[in-house]
């Protein structure tokens, strides 16, 4: 579900250390031309102030599938690509995302982009709130540039996966489901954001909310204790497909897996909003 990755083809790129990016790595390359910073928070959570030069990603725009009955899913690929070029990232740019929360949706652009081949692609850790707490300097968000890029994205297989995907996961040996949700809206006794959602969790899926990976600053856990808090629920050779309300928090489990070693990672794109409908899907609900 999860194959490695080669690096774009280019000349001299700008090189990632990993996944995850600090703001002391941002700050020192934030001018560099190869880079392509952007915001991904929602309207809801989108502060005024900026990174300087962070570009607006609409992950309920450009960035889903207009089609779609389900909130903000993997648009087309050539859709996709044109949302892409229309923020100038090129095949031999490097792409950094945040959002306003911290740790939110920027796991979302980065998981929609390795999906999709693209490969230098990072998540800034603790997003905005880190930056400004260090005092560093913000702006407004840049206008989107007037040269298109280049980049050119193909969705595969296996980094998405369906409802179909999903049951055949809970009911595999060798797969664990972790759904992101709350405590309170796994077990149903929490009130679901979307209207029309029946209550609870996939029988068999395993909850780990995201925040869990996060430490009370906003940072994701050092790599030992992100592993530790993986292997205490996704037993070792297993297989893991993450879940949330819509399939944004999901991608924050499919980053802390991945960090955590685990190779074998799929993001339910429907997530709750589509399990969780009336209809033949079960549920394990309150009581």
């Amino acid at each position: 579900m999860d194959p490695s990755i080669p690096a774009d083809d280019a000349t001299a790129p700008l090189e990632l250390p990993g996944p995850v990016v600090s703001t002391g790595w941002l700050a020192e390359h934030r001018d560099d031309p190869r880079l392509v910073l952007v915001d991904a928070s929602s309207v809801m959570n989108r502060a005024d102030e900026a990174v300087p030069g962070a570009l607006l990603l609409d992950l309920d725009g450009p960035f889903s599938d207009p089609s779609s009955e389900l909130p903000h899913t993997m648009p087309s690929a050539e859709r996709l690509t044109a949302a892409a070029r229309s923020l100038g990232i090129r095949r031999s740019s490097t792409v950094v995302a945040y959002d306003g929360q911290g740790l939110f949706a920027a796991p979302r652009v980065w998981w929609m982009l390795r999906s999709a081949g693209f490969g230098r692609v990072a998540v800034l850790d603790g997003g905005l709130p880190a930056w400004v707490a260090e005092g560093r300097p913000t702006g407004a968000h840049a206008a989107p540039p007037a040269e298109p890029g280049d980049v050119e994205l193909v969705p595969r297989a296996g980094f998405f996966v369906g409802a179909d995907d999903v049951a055949r996961a809970l009911a595999a040996p060798d797969a664990t489901v972790l759904d992101a949700r709350s405590a309170g809206r796994f077990a149903g006794t929490e009130p679901e954001p979307r209207p029309g959602l029946r209550p609870g969790h996939m029988p068999g899926a395993v909850n780990l909310p995201y925040t869990e990976l996060q430490g009370p600053d906003g940072h994701l856990l050092p790599l030992p204790r992100l592993r530790e808090r993986i292997d205490a629920v996704v037993p070792e050779g297993h297989g893991v497909v993450t879940s949330c309300g819509s399939g944004i928090t999901a991608c924050v489990l499919a980053l802390g897996a991945h960090l955590a070693g685990r190779e074998d990672v799929a993001v339910y794109d429907g997530s709750w909003s589509e399990w969780g409908r009336p209809g033949p899907r079960p549920v394990a609900g309150p009581g």
